[in-house]
């Protein structure tokens, strides 16, 4: 699959994300300092793995921007985004919803109705992105715990909040056009 400019702004590009940009999207992760850290590896088995359903974003050829996705193998009609983070230089020009509609419009996303994800109940930025995005899809979001602060168990230094799964959905390809 080949990169896409933006349609809004001309320097910005979407690609999947390849294995060598493993190292760059967990720096940027450093970077942001809101995101829970995950190892090299990680990030360049989503770049071997799940290309198809992840995007990178580009400004002027650096890293801008990212999301991690996957489709729920018992649920095919299901795409759980991961992690969403857009640096600095990326911010205030809706980045990531256009990742978002980016990633729903992928051939591997073609049978996908629904997105999944979990936000933190102080993560105003994420839920309202999220909800944001459903607003344009025409559709729905159903929230209820999906892991509970005790859960994680007390491995940092501070608790981990409960997460709450978003579930976005139904919707069609048609939506999906309409909210690029």
């Amino acid at each position: 699959m080949s990169p896409t400019p933006s349609e809004n702004s001309s320097s910005v590009t979407f690609r999947p994300p390849n294995k060598e940009d493993g190292a760059g999207i967990l720096q940027l992760v450093h970077r942001l300092g809101v995101l829970d850290v995950n190892s090299a590896y990680a990030y360049m088995l989503i770049g071997e793995h799940h290309a198809g359903t992840s995007v990178v974003a580009e400004i002027d050829g650096k890293l801008a921007g990212f999301i991690t996705a996957y489709i729920l193998p018992e649920s095919p009609e299901i795409v759980f985004v991961w992690q969403v983070g857009v640096s600095e230089a990326g911010r205030g020009q809706g980045l990531a919803t256009r990742m978002l509609v980016e990633i729903l419009k992928r051939p591997a996303c073609a049978d996908v109705c629904y997105l999944d994800t979990t936000i933190g109940p102080s993560n105003d930025p994420s839920q309202a992105l999220f909800r944001g995005l459903a607003r344009r899809l025409g559709t729905e979001v159903n929230e209820e715990v999906l892991f509970s602060s005790e859960m994680f168990g007390d491995f940092d230094d501070q608790p981990h909040e409960e997460e709450i799964l978003f579930h976005i959905g139904p919707f069609d390809r048609r939506a999906i056009d309409s909210a690029a």
